[in-house]
């Protein structure tokens, strides 16, 4: 029997092209005197920041189209993955640039079939396996099996969705779904990481904290921009600025970054190295970008365990945490995305009241496996 090839779609715009970063690089050449503008300023998708109109309307002009950069990587990625995949472009483009994409994508990926390349804006009524996309909007609406948010500057402010920081991310995560990454069980017993994934209120924090005092476990002090609870210490987090994450971020610091309710998250090798060179188990609660992050550095070495708390209550206990009204919401809308991502992790654990109790159910499937 034929094995069945996942149909896997990809958006186009800064996702195999240069987009936003090409549109600014012309935008600030018109503008010598003004402070040059970078993708940080861009802080949602469409009209946002200065000269937002000029920046939208290069999107409509087909020299811009037919000179857009290749990302880097880009055909490289699309050389693997069409090896595991039927790939397929979805791409929305206005009529008087079709013919410009088409031939680029035509040009440049010559491993997509022409057939496979769908132009148009209604990303929305198109159902595929999997489909890569960095506009938020697309990925929420979108009836794919497995929408993955490609991570930008611009959908920094969603979160839960299954999402990715790099290609290799992505291809990793492919491997998994159609069952061609075939390694053997995760094996911790002389060492690795332990990502705790699962939505908020899912006690991720109480239960790596209760592991970290079981022999063998230990939590490496991980980075955010978040602000530090009241019932927080230091030890909790690296709590730092946000130009000093992007900064670090910039001079590759860390080995994983994600973006969860607006607030950035990053790992340092020079935090979980020790730890596992050791042989001990490094636990760190993460959502499911890192974790795979994680995992594709990892292999087999890395364990993604999905707490699974029921909905109401881990929706009582946002409720009831220390943070803003907007970050409540932002936490709550991600629950039903978050919830799917069971499906990803290596095994899944029901979460309780009790998270010493699950802490122990988790350092006792870890050692006897």
């Amino acid at each position: 029997m034929k094995k069945y090839r996942m149909r896997v779609g990809l958006d186009v715009d800064d996702t195999l092209y240069e987009c936003n970063s090409y549109a600014l690089s012309i935008i600030n050449s018109r503008y010598p005197d003004e402070e040059p503008l970078t993708l940080e300023d861009i802080k949602g998708w469409g009209k946002v920041g200065r000269h937002a109109e000029e920046r939208i309307a290069l999107y409509g002009d087909p020299e811009f189209v037919r000179t857009q950069p290749i990302t880097p990587g880009a055909q490289q990625f699309v050389k693997k993955l069409s090896q595991i995949a039927d790939v397929f472009i979805v791409t929305a483009v206005p009529p008087q640039c079709m013919s410009a994409r088409a031939e680029r994508i035509i040009k440049d990926f010559p491993e997509i079939p022409p057939q496979n390349i769908i132009l148009g804006t209604r990303k929305d009524v198109i159902s595929l396996d999997m489909i890569l996309d960095d506009g938020a909007h697309n990925i929420s609406t979108s009836r794919a099996a497995y929408p993955v948010l490609f991570r930008k500057p611009w959908n920094n402010n969603l979160s839960g969705l299954l999402s990715v920081n790099s290609y290799d991310d992505f291809l990793h995560l492919c491997k998994m779904a159609c069952n061609s990454f075939r390694e053997k069980f995760p094996d911790l017993k002389n060492g690795g990481v332990l990502c705790l994934v699962g939505p908020s209120g899912s006690f991720k924090n109480q239960i790596a904290n209760e592991l970290s005092m079981i022999e063998g476990f230990e939590k490496p002090l991980t980075s955010t921009t978040r602000p530090k609870r009241d019932n927080e210490t230091d030890e909790a987090y690296r709590f730092i600025s946000e130009k000093q994450f992007i900064d670090e971020m910039n001079e590759g610091n860390y080995i994983e970054t994600t973006v969860y309710s607006s607030h950035h998250y990053g790992t340092s090798d020079s935090d979980i190295t020790p730890i596992v060179d050791k042989g001990a188990v490094a636990v760190i609660p993460i959502d499911i970008c890192g974790a795979l992050t994680l995992k594709n550095i990892y292999r087999h070495r890395a364990m993604l365990v999905f707490l699974n708390r029921e909905k109401t209550d881990t929706i009582k206990s946002i409720i009831a945490r220390d943070s803003d009204l907007e970050d409540k919401t932002r936490r709550i809308m991600s629950l039903d995305f978050e919830y799917r991502n069971s499906e990803i992790c290596d095994t899944e654990v029901t979460v309780g009241e009790d998270a010493k109790e699950v802490a122990l159910s988790i350092a006792k499937m870890i050692m006897n496996n």
